[in-house]
């Protein structure tokens, strides 16, 4: 069994009498320990899937599986201890809580999981080790994004859900961010997800979901990821 497997997926939103359909039949697979790309155009539904795969929202119809559990079938109180548990969270403007230095909340992790990294240890896996004290306004961007993965990895995630990691970030940033998340997803065995619109970095994934109009187009599997370095844009 795949490590994620969606199969049949529907996820439609009402505003007054107008119903837009962000996943209509959404399907695909993820193996454990895969780097996989959703790539395609805004208003696609390509963070529609990655919200229902982080446990933040529901789909209307269709299974949504990770690591054997269908987590469709999840109350309230199942769905926060997931999150908690299994899932990190990337997004695209960092979410860092600015009255808390960069260690403080890192070591936000440690406060809704027992098996965590330490904040110095993490810190400094991602570079930042002489900037734990600093807050995020003292910070520059692809620094504060930093900050925002190690938090995400402090956890222990099994999976790191990704929505558009570098698209606040200037370009040599940017692919430094994807570098740390391409080396975490291959030494640390973890299954990464990146959202983005980005096509050109299908060519870093060891598996490739393309959506158009709230559907999965086309699935490609990589068999020679590039290193981030290798790619351009």
């Amino acid at each position: 069994m795949s490590f994620i497997s969606l199969d049949r997926v529907y996820k439609r939103y009402k505003t007054g009498s107008v119903t837009i359909e962000a996943a209509s039949g959404m399907s695909f697979e993820i193996e454990s320990g895969e780097l996989a790309v959703i790539v395609g155009p805004s208003g696609s539904g390509k963070t529609t899937v990655l919200n229902i795969l982080g446990g933040m929202d529901n789909a209307d119809e269709g299974s949504v599986t990770v690591d054997g559990e269908n987590i469709q079938r999840y109350g309230r109180k199942q769905l926060i201890d997931y999150r908690r548990r299994k899932v990190g969270f990337i997004f695209q403007f960092y979410n860092l809580i600015p009255n808390l230095t960069a260690k403080e909340n890192v070591e936000l992790a440690s406060q809704i999981t027992s098996d965590y990294i330490p904040a110095d240890e993490i810190l400094g896996k991602v570079g930042l080790s002489d900037r734990k004290d600093n807050f995020p306004a003292q910070l520059s961007g692809g620094e504060q994004q930093r900050v925002s993965i190690a938090r995400a990895l402090a956890k222990k995630p099994k999976l790191l859900l990704c929505d558009e990691p570098t698209g606040a970030l200037d370009y040599n940033t940017g692919k430094m961010i994807l570098k740390l998340l391409q080396d975490t997803c291959r030494k640390d065995k973890m299954t990464v997800i990146i959202v983005t619109h980005n096509s050109a970095l299908t060519a870093m994934a060891d598996r490739v979901i393309r959506v158009k109009s709230g559907a999965v187009v086309k699935t490609e599997i990589n068999k020679t990821p590039k290193p981030i370095e290798e790619i351009e844009w």
